[in-house]
Protein backbone atom coordinates (compact mmCIF):
# COMPACT_ATOMS: atom_id res chain seq x y z
CA UNK A 1 0.00 0.00 0.00
CA UNK A 2 1.63 2.85 -1.24
CA UNK A 3 2.18 6.09 1.38
CA UNK A 4 0.44 9.72 1.32
CA UNK A 5 2.24 11.55 -1.32
CA UNK A 6 2.53 14.42 1.66
CA UNK A 7 4.61 11.57 3.98
CA UNK A 8 7.20 11.63 0.91
CA UNK A 9 7.48 15.34 0.75
CA UNK A 10 7.87 16.12 4.77
CA UNK A 11 10.65 13.08 4.97
CA UNK A 12 12.31 15.39 1.85
CA UNK A 13 11.66 18.19 3.95
CA UNK A 14 13.50 16.99 7.06
CA UNK A 15 16.25 15.57 5.35
CA UNK A 16 17.13 18.51 3.00
CA UNK A 17 17.06 20.52 6.38
CA UNK A 18 19.37 18.27 7.79
CA UNK A 19 21.64 18.52 5.33
CA UNK A 20 21.82 22.23 5.21
CA UNK A 21 22.16 22.37 9.05
CA UNK A 22 24.92 19.52 8.91
CA UNK A 23 26.74 22.08 5.72
CA UNK A 24 27.23 25.20 8.28
CA UNK A 25 28.40 22.77 10.99
CA UNK A 26 30.99 21.18 8.65
CA UNK A 27 31.86 24.62 7.31
CA UNK A 28 32.70 25.65 10.58
CA UNK A 29 34.73 22.38 12.29
CA UNK A 30 36.02 21.15 8.91
CA UNK A 31 35.98 17.93 10.57
CA UNK A 32 33.73 16.59 13.51
CA UNK A 33 32.21 14.30 15.00
CA UNK A 34 29.09 15.06 12.23
CA UNK A 35 31.09 14.18 9.31
CA UNK A 36 30.15 10.28 9.01
CA UNK A 37 26.05 11.93 9.27
CA UNK A 38 27.04 14.33 6.59
CA UNK A 39 28.02 11.80 4.15
CA UNK A 40 24.95 9.26 4.99
CA UNK A 41 22.60 12.01 5.13
CA UNK A 42 24.60 13.04 1.41
CA UNK A 43 24.04 9.84 -0.06
CA UNK A 44 20.32 10.15 0.23
CA UNK A 45 20.40 13.94 -0.74
CA UNK A 46 22.60 13.74 -3.86
CA UNK A 47 19.99 11.43 -5.89
CA UNK A 48 16.81 14.07 -5.21
CA UNK A 49 18.99 16.94 -6.10
CA UNK A 50 20.05 15.06 -9.02
CA UNK A 51 16.63 14.09 -10.37
CA UNK A 52 15.11 17.75 -9.40
CA UNK A 53 17.95 19.50 -11.68
CA UNK A 54 17.26 17.23 -14.57
CA UNK A 55 13.89 18.44 -14.75
CA UNK A 56 14.53 22.19 -13.55
CA UNK A 57 17.53 22.24 -16.49
CA UNK A 58 15.39 21.40 -19.36
CA UNK A 59 13.02 23.64 -17.92
CA UNK A 60 15.49 27.06 -17.15
CA UNK A 61 16.39 26.14 -21.11
CA UNK A 62 13.19 26.10 -22.88
CA UNK A 63 12.79 29.81 -21.32
CA UNK A 64 15.92 30.98 -21.97
CA UNK A 65 15.03 29.41 -25.84
CA UNK A 66 11.95 31.22 -25.62
CA UNK A 67 13.46 34.90 -24.13
CA UNK A 68 15.92 34.35 -26.89
CA UNK A 69 13.33 33.62 -29.46
CA UNK A 70 11.74 36.33 -28.70
CA UNK A 71 14.46 39.06 -28.71
CA UNK A 72 15.12 37.34 -32.19
CA UNK A 73 11.16 37.76 -33.53
CA UNK A 74 11.57 41.40 -32.12
CA UNK A 75 14.45 41.84 -33.80
CA UNK A 76 13.42 40.66 -37.27
CA UNK A 77 10.49 42.95 -36.84
CA UNK A 78 12.64 45.83 -35.91
CA UNK A 79 14.16 45.45 -39.93
CA UNK A 80 11.19 44.99 -40.94
CA UNK A 81 10.31 48.12 -40.21
CA UNK A 82 13.23 49.68 -40.96
CA UNK A 83 12.95 48.46 -44.25
CA UNK A 84 9.23 49.50 -44.73
CA UNK A 85 10.19 52.65 -43.96
CA UNK A 86 13.52 52.72 -45.96
CA UNK A 87 11.50 51.81 -49.42
CA UNK A 88 8.71 54.21 -48.24
CA UNK A 89 11.41 56.66 -48.35
CA UNK A 90 13.04 55.78 -51.66
CA UNK A 91 9.65 56.07 -53.10
CA UNK A 92 8.92 59.34 -51.91
CA UNK A 93 12.42 60.16 -53.35
CA UNK A 94 11.62 58.93 -56.85
CA UNK A 95 8.31 60.85 -56.74
CA UNK A 96 10.12 63.64 -55.66
CA UNK A 97 12.63 63.64 -58.61
CA UNK A 98 9.79 62.68 -61.26
CA UNK A 99 7.71 65.88 -59.81
CA UNK A 100 11.15 67.63 -60.18
CA UNK A 101 11.32 66.48 -63.84
CA UNK A 102 7.87 67.40 -64.99
CA UNK A 103 8.39 70.92 -62.78
CA UNK A 104 11.75 71.58 -65.12
CA UNK A 105 10.10 70.76 -67.91
CA UNK A 106 6.88 72.63 -67.36
CA UNK A 107 8.57 75.72 -67.01
CA UNK A 108 10.47 75.63 -69.81
CA UNK A 109 7.97 75.62 -71.58
CA UNK A 110 6.11 78.48 -69.99
CA UNK A 111 9.65 80.23 -69.81
CA UNK A 112 9.75 80.05 -74.04
CA UNK A 113 6.18 81.06 -74.42
CA UNK A 114 6.18 83.86 -72.07
CA UNK A 115 3.19 82.33 -69.97
CA UNK A 116 2.55 83.50 -66.10
CA UNK A 117 1.42 80.13 -64.28
CA UNK A 118 0.14 78.64 -61.21
CA UNK A 119 1.59 74.43 -61.00
CA UNK A 120 -0.42 72.02 -59.51
CA UNK A 121 -0.84 68.88 -59.35
CA UNK A 122 -3.67 66.12 -61.33
CA UNK A 123 -5.54 64.42 -58.10
CA UNK A 124 -8.13 62.86 -60.44
CA UNK A 125 -9.41 62.45 -64.12
CA UNK A 126 -12.85 61.38 -65.34
CA UNK A 127 -16.37 62.56 -65.83
CA UNK A 128 -17.40 65.83 -63.92
CA UNK A 129 -19.60 68.23 -64.85
CA UNK A 130 -21.61 66.08 -67.39
CA UNK A 131 -18.27 66.22 -69.67
CA UNK A 132 -16.82 63.34 -70.64
CA UNK A 133 -12.88 63.93 -70.26
CA UNK A 134 -12.12 66.16 -67.35
CA UNK A 135 -9.45 66.23 -64.58
CA UNK A 136 -9.58 67.81 -61.12
CA UNK A 137 -6.55 69.83 -60.19
CA UNK A 138 -5.53 70.60 -56.26
CA UNK A 139 -5.22 74.97 -56.75
CA UNK A 140 -8.47 76.98 -57.22
CA UNK A 141 -9.19 80.34 -56.92
CA UNK A 142 -7.00 80.84 -53.75
CA UNK A 143 -4.25 80.79 -56.42
CA UNK A 144 -5.44 82.76 -58.79
CA UNK A 145 -6.96 80.33 -61.08
CA UNK A 146 -10.02 81.11 -62.77
CA UNK A 147 -12.64 80.16 -65.45
CA UNK A 148 -11.47 80.17 -68.79
CA UNK A 149 -7.66 79.92 -68.68
CA UNK A 150 -5.63 77.81 -70.24
CA UNK A 151 -4.22 74.26 -68.99
CA UNK A 152 -0.87 72.61 -69.96
CA UNK A 153 2.03 70.90 -68.86
CA UNK A 154 5.81 70.27 -69.65
CA UNK A 155 4.46 69.05 -73.93
CA UNK A 156 2.14 71.41 -74.73
CA UNK A 157 -1.76 72.19 -74.56
CA UNK A 158 -3.97 69.81 -71.61
CA UNK A 159 -7.36 71.98 -71.54
CA UNK A 160 -8.83 74.98 -70.16
CA UNK A 161 -10.56 75.64 -66.39
CA UNK A 162 -14.20 74.59 -66.76
CA UNK A 163 -14.97 74.89 -63.02
CA UNK A 164 -13.20 76.74 -60.01
CA UNK A 165 -13.30 76.49 -56.06
CA UNK A 166 -11.25 78.13 -53.54
CA UNK A 167 -9.13 74.99 -53.50
CA UNK A 168 -9.86 73.27 -56.70
CA UNK A 169 -10.41 73.50 -60.33
CA UNK A 170 -11.75 71.12 -63.30
CA UNK A 171 -10.32 71.12 -66.19
CA UNK A 172 -12.22 70.34 -69.68
CA UNK A 173 -9.38 68.14 -71.29
CA UNK A 174 -7.97 69.18 -74.64
CA UNK A 175 -9.38 65.41 -75.78
CA UNK A 176 -13.55 65.67 -74.41
CA UNK A 177 -15.93 65.69 -77.52
CA UNK A 178 -17.09 68.97 -76.46
CA UNK A 179 -13.15 70.42 -76.40
CA UNK A 180 -12.89 72.85 -79.76
CA UNK A 181 -9.32 74.98 -80.19
CA UNK A 182 -8.13 76.93 -82.77
CA UNK A 183 -5.00 75.95 -84.27
CA UNK A 184 -2.48 76.37 -86.82
CA UNK A 185 0.49 75.01 -88.53
CA UNK A 186 3.85 75.37 -87.99
CA UNK A 187 5.50 77.21 -90.47
CA UNK A 188 2.96 78.02 -92.48
CA UNK A 189 0.52 79.62 -90.03
CA UNK A 190 -2.77 78.10 -91.95
CA UNK A 191 -5.51 78.19 -89.43
CA UNK A 192 -7.84 75.45 -88.61
CA UNK A 193 -9.89 74.11 -85.74
CA UNK A 194 -8.89 71.01 -83.86
CA UNK A 195 -11.91 68.67 -81.58
CA UNK A 196 -11.58 65.91 -79.32
CA UNK A 197 -12.58 62.71 -79.96
CA UNK A 198 -11.67 60.84 -76.26
CA UNK A 199 -9.72 58.25 -77.24
CA UNK A 200 -9.33 58.97 -80.97
CA UNK A 201 -7.04 60.86 -82.49
CA UNK A 202 -8.17 64.91 -82.38
CA UNK A 203 -9.44 65.83 -85.85
CA UNK A 204 -8.68 68.89 -87.87
CA UNK A 205 -10.43 70.72 -90.25
CA UNK A 206 -8.47 73.66 -92.21
CA UNK A 207 -10.58 76.34 -93.52
CA UNK A 208 -8.55 76.91 -96.42
CA UNK A 209 -8.71 73.44 -98.38
CA UNK A 210 -6.37 74.08 -100.92
CA UNK A 211 -3.31 74.19 -98.41
CA UNK A 212 -0.45 71.82 -98.14
CA UNK A 213 -0.77 69.22 -95.36
CA UNK A 214 1.11 66.32 -94.82
CA UNK A 215 1.75 63.81 -91.49
CA UNK A 216 4.04 65.40 -89.53
CA UNK A 217 3.10 68.93 -89.60
CA UNK A 218 2.42 70.55 -86.25
CA UNK A 219 0.22 72.14 -84.78
CA UNK A 220 0.09 74.95 -82.10
CA UNK A 221 -3.20 77.24 -80.14
CA UNK A 222 -4.10 79.94 -82.40
CA UNK A 223 -5.61 81.84 -79.86
CA UNK A 224 -8.62 83.18 -78.31
CA UNK A 225 -10.52 86.38 -78.58
CA UNK A 226 -8.92 88.19 -74.84
CA UNK A 227 -6.32 85.28 -75.14
CA UNK A 228 -9.26 83.49 -73.23
CA UNK A 229 -9.56 80.34 -72.76
CA UNK A 230 -6.59 79.86 -74.99
CA UNK A 231 -3.59 81.81 -74.88
CA UNK A 232 -1.41 81.54 -78.25
CA UNK A 233 1.69 79.20 -79.12
CA UNK A 234 1.06 76.68 -77.10
CA UNK A 235 1.91 73.01 -78.58
CA UNK A 236 -1.60 71.09 -79.73
CA UNK A 237 -0.23 67.81 -81.71
CA UNK A 238 1.17 66.05 -85.06
CA UNK A 239 -0.64 65.55 -87.91
CA UNK A 240 -1.06 61.32 -88.31
CA UNK A 241 -3.07 61.17 -91.34
CA UNK A 242 -4.37 63.54 -94.01
CA UNK A 243 -8.34 63.40 -95.44
CA UNK A 244 -11.15 65.56 -97.05
CA UNK A 245 -14.43 66.36 -95.87
CA UNK A 246 -17.53 64.75 -97.17
CA UNK A 247 -17.94 67.45 -99.40
CA UNK A 248 -14.35 67.78 -100.52
CA UNK A 249 -14.32 71.90 -100.24
CA UNK A 250 -12.14 71.33 -97.06
CA UNK A 251 -9.27 69.50 -95.96
CA UNK A 252 -9.22 66.96 -93.03
CA UNK A 253 -6.33 65.33 -90.75
CA UNK A 254 -6.01 63.46 -87.33
CA UNK A 255 -3.80 64.56 -84.76
CA UNK A 256 -2.05 62.83 -82.17
CA UNK A 257 -2.35 65.28 -79.32
CA UNK A 258 1.69 66.00 -77.61
CA UNK A 259 -0.05 65.44 -74.22
CA UNK A 260 -0.91 62.12 -72.72
CA UNK A 261 -4.32 62.77 -70.94
CA UNK A 262 -4.05 59.15 -69.09
CA UNK A 263 -0.61 59.84 -67.74
CA UNK A 264 -1.03 63.92 -66.33
CA UNK A 265 0.44 64.82 -62.86
CA UNK A 266 2.35 68.38 -63.02
CA UNK A 267 0.53 70.93 -64.79
CA UNK A 268 0.78 74.88 -64.93
CA UNK A 269 -2.45 77.14 -65.35
CA UNK A 270 -1.68 80.35 -67.26
CA UNK A 271 -2.93 83.09 -65.29
CA UNK A 272 -1.32 85.83 -67.43
CA UNK A 273 -1.17 85.75 -71.12
CA UNK A 274 1.87 86.58 -73.52
CA UNK A 275 3.21 89.92 -74.21
CA UNK A 276 3.64 89.06 -77.73
CA UNK A 277 3.17 85.79 -79.59
CA UNK A 278 5.00 83.12 -79.24
CA UNK A 279 4.17 81.65 -82.63
CA UNK A 280 6.18 78.57 -83.12
CA UNK A 281 9.02 79.19 -80.52
CA UNK A 282 7.30 77.10 -77.51
CA UNK A 283 7.54 73.98 -80.09
CA UNK A 284 9.95 71.02 -79.20
CA UNK A 285 12.38 70.33 -81.89
CA UNK A 286 11.28 68.52 -84.80
CA UNK A 287 11.87 64.64 -84.98
CA UNK A 288 15.24 63.90 -87.01
CA UNK A 289 15.07 61.23 -89.18
CA UNK A 290 17.06 58.38 -89.19
CA UNK A 291 18.92 57.28 -92.10
CA UNK A 292 18.67 53.69 -93.67
CA UNK A 293 21.00 50.69 -92.60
Amino acid sequence: MSRDPRFHRRVLLVLLLAAFALVSIDYRTHRGAFSGLSSAVASVVDPVTSTVGKVVDPVGSRLSDLVHGSRDRAAAQQLRTQNDELRAQLRSLQQAQADKAQVDKLFGLAGRGGYTIVPAHVVAVGGSLGFTWTALLDAGTRDGITVDQTVLNGDGLVGRVKQVTARTATVLLLVDPTSTVGARLAGTGQEGSVTGRGADPLQLMLLEGQQALAPGDRLTTFGSLDQRPYVPGVPVGTVKSVGRSADGLTKTAEVVPFVNVGSLDVVGVVVAPPRTDPRDAVLPPPPTATPAA
